[in-house]
């Protein structure tokens, strides 16, 4: 069943860039389905012998042995609010490649692939009582489907390094970089501290935008700003509500006012796919989640210094 579910993924990257989402359906232990992007998923299995390690944060399951290499094993039901599945015979196990990573999640049961459009998915209500870590809602065939930020289960348990290193500010101080202004799009709440973390180490200021329908509104009206107020770069993740990276960069291309931006794509998806989609759509450079010094290098690397055109 999970070979089958996942055998096609191949065929779904032509929805990629037009803002359209395959996402791979589960639960957690009652009615409530939850997703992840497919191209995350690089297979699901049932619960193999899990080795549990002394000393191991409380939402590790412990540890298996995937394909020859031992990866660590997260209970995501636990992570969300459910009762834990480490003890539970049926669950299965979905391995995940996030910032070229791997990892695998517990879940109680697995359901189907289904195609979304990305304008469908939107920021939940506090009211529905998700928590930080889901990030986007939508509904398939009438059922409400919770989108979980990966990032922010991770981040709980390994905090992805924040700091540059002390080379990387020397160089970023030395550079004239005009204007310090970038607009950061991101609808991860962890993601968005890092980055503006990253750039305050710099002293470039943030624009910051929680999807990419928002990022796009902020750069049609900053393209009316003057010089000194507008951006000439956008880090961009890939899966955000309402408008994704791939489609966010797509329009800036088509968009004679914007054109001209430098767009980094910032995102825990990886793999030949993704650096396709990245020609594809023609941005200007691929940054997998989080590497700081290798997306200070870009900045420098894009952003214009003073006196030059």
């Amino acid at each position: 069943m999970a070979g089958a579910l996942l055998e096609n993924v191949e065929r779904q990257t032509r929805l990629a860039g037009h803002n359209r989402v395959a996402m791979l359906l589960f639960r957690l232990g009652d009615a409530q389905l939850f997703g992840i992007n497919v191209f995350k998923v690089r297979e699901v299995l049932r619960r193999p012998p899990l080795e549990r390690m002394p000393g191991a944060h409380a939402l590790i399951a412990g540890s298996c042995d995937y394909r020859g290499q031992t990866i660590p094993v997260i209970d995501l039901a636990a992570a969300l609010g459910y009762p834990a599945l480490v003890a539970e015979p049926s669950a299965h196990l979905m391995v995940t490649e996030f910032s070229r990573t791997v990892q695998g999640f517990l879940v109680s049961d697995l359901r189907n692939m289904v195609h979304c459009e990305g304008e469908s998915l939107v920021a939940p209500s506090a009211a529905l009582g998700f928590g930080p870590r889901v990030n986007a809602v939508t509904r398939i065939n009438g059922a409400l489907v919770a989108v979980v930020d990966v990032e922010h289960v991770l981040a709980s348990i390994d905090g992805a390094p924040g700091e540059l290193s002390t080379q990387m500010q020397r160089a970023a101080g030395a550079h004239t970089l005009r204007p310090r202004r970038v607009l950061v799009a991101d609808d991860s709440v962890v993601a968005r501290r890092r980055l503006i973390s990253i750039f305050q180490q710099m002293n470039i200021e943030c624009v910051v935008a929680q999807d990419g329908r928002e990022a796009l509104d902020r750069l049609t009206e900053l393209a009316a700003a003057p010089p000194g107020e507008g951006v000439n770069l956008v880090v961009s993740d890939i899966e955000m509500p309402r408008l994704d990276g791939y489609a966010l960069t797509r329009a800036i291309r088509e968009t004679p006012t914007l054109r001209r931006l430098k767009v980094v794509l910032h995102s825990s998806l990886s793999g030949l796919f993704n650096e396709a989609m990245v020609r594809e759509v023609n941005a200007d450079r691929f940054i997998a989640k989080f590497q700081p010094d290798l997306l200070a290098q870009a900045v420098i690397d894009l952003l214009p210094e003073e006196g030059l055109a």
